[in-house]
């Protein structure tokens, strides 16, 4: 049994990869595509280091179902990826990476947004009701078809 879980997702997009990597390599424009926002919309949101691209950070605090955490862009290739250290403080702890990967599909761009993490104790005990994949998959899912609205606009 794996000591870490994955969660994957992807979607094409029909834009170029330069414009939708322009999306996600700025916290600023998660705004309008995360499939948090919607889940509280008086979320507290701070952004710090870089405006853009590594060094880049952005802090959150919400409710129940978004909790509190911070993400950290630590490392990008333009316009081909951009990879985050991303840690949960509630309602758990936990550290994650999350990497979006941008690859031509013809005249667009498939988008494949993955989140690797330990299974911690707790993440052991809710994968006895619902995997990791089934609770976060639908939100990269619901992210992604967002991201694909906006990029296309």
């Amino acid at each position: 049994m794996s000591d870490t879980y994955t969660v994957e997702r992807s979607a094409t997009i029909d834009a170029s990869s330069d414009r939708v990597y322009g999306h996600i390599v700025d916290f600023r424009e998660w705004g309008g595509w995360s499939p948090w926002e919607e889940m509280d919309p008086s979320m507290e949101k701070t952004y710090s280091g870089a405006t853009t691209g590594v060094g880049s950070k952005y802090a959150w605090s919400g409710n129940r179902k978004v909790g509190q955490g911070n993400m950290e862009i630590t490392d990008t290739q333009e316009p081909s990826s951009v990879t985050i250290a991303l840690e949960f403080l509630k309602p758990f702890k936990a550290s994650n990476t999350t990497v979006f990967s941008l690859e031509p599909a013809g005249e667009g761009t498939r988008v494949t947004w993955a989140m690797t993490g330990r299974k911690t104790l707790m993440t052991r005990v809710m994968g006895i009701f619902k995997s990791m994949d089934s609770m976060v998959g639908p939100d990269f899912e619901r992210g992604l078809a967002k991201l694909k609205s906006v990029a296309e606009a």
